[in-house]
C-alpha cells in the first residue's frame, strides 16, 4: 500500500512539472529563408537549439494558383527541426505586394487554392501555414479565407499563425484573428527607405508598447496566442534628406563597427546614421514580451551576429529566466 501511495505521488508530481513546462514555454519564432533551408550547407546556421517555430518564407503560388517548385531537398532541413522538436512553417505571402491572391481567395477559386496549400503541407511533412498577406493584400475575402483554411489545417492538426501589424489593422477583422493559433505581431517598420524624408528609429521599445496595447487590450487578443516581433536589421538615412536610405542586417552592423551590439543606432563613417535594436533594447523586448505574450518572432534568422553579439542567444536567455 505505501509503495503505491509513493507511485502516485511521483506520478501526481510528473504531471503537474510536464503541465507548468508546456504552460511557461517562451515561443521563438524565427523566420528562415526558403532558398536557404533547401541548401544542406545553410541548415547547421539555423539555430534549432533556441527556436520554437521556423516559418520558411515565402511559399506563394503563381496566377492559376498552383505551386510548382519542387521542395524534396526540404527533407533533412525538416527531419532535423522536428528531431529538436521545433515546429516548421510555411509562410504565404510577404511584404512585397502578391497581386494573385485576390483571385485565389475568390468564392470561386478559394476552395481549390487551399486544397492546393494544405497539400503542400501534408507533402513536405510541413507543421503548417503562417498567413503573412500585407496591406492591400488583405480584401474582403480575406477572413473566409482563413476561417477556411484553418477549418482544412485542423482537418489534419495542422497550425495557423499570422504576421500582421497596426498598420492594416482596421482591415483585419475580430473573426479572422480568432482563427489563429497565434499571431505575430510585426513591431517594427514604422519608418524606411520607402520614406526616406522621415529618418529615425523603426522599432523601438516604446512601439512595442504600443502595439501589444492595441493588439491585447483593444482587439483582446490572449497573451498566450500573442507573440512580439522583433527586426535583425537596420536602416539608414543621410546625411542629406536626398541620400539613399540603407538597410542592413545586424549580423552586418556589428562586425563593422566595434561596440554597435550595445546601443540602437550608429554614425557610419559616410555621414549615415543607421537606426536598429541592439542587445540592451532586445532583451528589454524580451522581458516585454515574456510579461505580456507567449514569445518572440524574429524577422529573420539570418541577419543575426555569431558568438556574444548574438540577438538570438540575448533574448533565448531572457526568455529561459536566465
Amino acid at each position: 500500500m505505501k509503495l503505491n501511495i509513493i507511485l502516485w505521488v511521483l506520478i501526481l508530481n510528473l504531471i503537474s512539472l510536464c503541465a507548468r513546462a508546456q504552460k511557461s514555454e517562451f515561443r521563438i519564432v524565427g523566420y528562415y529563408s526558403l532558398n536557404s533551408s533547401v541548401e544542406k550547407k545553410d541548415i547547421k546556421r539555423a539555430a534549432f537549439k533556441k527556436l520554437t517555430h521556423i516559418n520558411l518564407w515565402f511559399l506563394n503560388p503563381d496566377s492559376l494558383g498552383k505551386f510548382t517548385r519542387d521542395f524534396s531537398s526540404l527533407a533533412a532541413f525538416i527531419n532535423k527541426a522536428h528531431h529538436k522538436n521545433v515546429k516548421v512553417l510555411f509562410s504565404i505571402g510577404g511584404g512585397t505586394k502578391q497581386s494573385q491572391y485576390h483571385a485565389l481567395l475568390k468564392d470561386d477559386k478559394r476552395a481549390v487554392f487551399i486544397n492546393a496549400l494544405v497539400s503542400e503541407v501534408l507533402k513536405y511533412n510541413v507543421d503548417g501555414i503562417d498567413v503573412d498577406l500585407e496591406g492591400s493584400d488583405i480584401d474582403e475575402n480575406y477572413e473566409d479565407f482563413v476561417i477556411e483554411l484553418a477549418h482544412s489545417l485542423r482537418n489534419h492538426k495542422k497550425l495557423i499563425t499570422s504576421a500582421i501589424a497596426v498598420y492594416y489593422k482596421d482591415q483585419l477583422t475580430d473573426l479572422a484573428l480568432a482563427q489563429f493559433d497565434f499571431v505575430n505581431i510585426m513591431s517594427y517598420d514604422r519608418t524606411g527607405p520607402w520614406r526616406p524624408e522621415k529618418p529615425g528609429p523603426h522599432s523601438t521599445y516604446e512601439h512595442a508598447l504600443e502595439d501589444l496595447e492595441y493588439f491585447g487590450s483593444v482587439r483582446k487578443i490572449p497573451k498566450e496566442k500573442m507573440t512580439l516581433g522583433v527586426p535583425f536589421y537596420g536602416y539608414g538615412y543621410g546625411p542629406e534628406i536626398s541620400s539613399p536610405a540603407i538597410s542592413m542586417n545586424f549580423g552586418r552592423i556589428v562586425s563593422s563597427f566595434q561596440g554597435a551590439e550595445l546601443v540602437d543606432q550608429w554614425t557610419m563613417p559616410n555621414g549615415k546614421t543607421i537606426y536598429y535594436n541592439g542587445i540592451p533594447t532586445i532583451k528589454r523586448k524580451a522581458a516585454l514580451a515574456k510579461e505580456k505574450t507567449s514569445g518572440i518572432m524574429i524577422w529573420q534568422v539570418l541577419g543575426d551576429a555569431q558568438g556574444s553579439k548574438s540577438l538570438l542567444k540575448a533574448l533565448y536567455k531572457v526568455g529561459q529566466g536566465k
